[in-house]
């Protein structure tokens, strides 16, 4: 079985959703709500109330900075924005 949680995303927007008790994380693009929703309990030991996802499509990279017939485009990727109970929050960055 492939990970669901593949890395946590750290943004400007993500941050200032944090204060919200929302996390986002890149997600596997077959992982449903609810697999989400567990991955993150057992792995942060925290309590979920409710997860909400985005498939985001790849972007077309230039004819200009690539040689060849067709242009390339990056992969297709899934976000999923997660809420936590009152009081459970998640620490990125041990040293901040």
């Amino acid at each position: 079985m492939r990970a669901i949680l593949r890395r946590p995303i750290v943004t400007e927007k993500m941050t200032t959703l944090q204060e919200k008790r929302q996390y986002a994380f890149e997600v596997e693009p077959s992982a449903n709500k609810i697999a989400i929703a567990r991955a993150v309990e057992k792995k942060f030991n925290v309590t979920v109330l409710g997860v909400r996802t985005v498939r985001c499509k790849g972007k077309i990279k230039s004819q200009m900075t690539k040689k060849g017939r067709f242009p390339g485009r990056t992969p297709d990727w899934k976000k999923a924005i997660v809420r936590l109970k009152e009081g459970d929050q998640i620490q990125f960055f041990e040293n901040v």
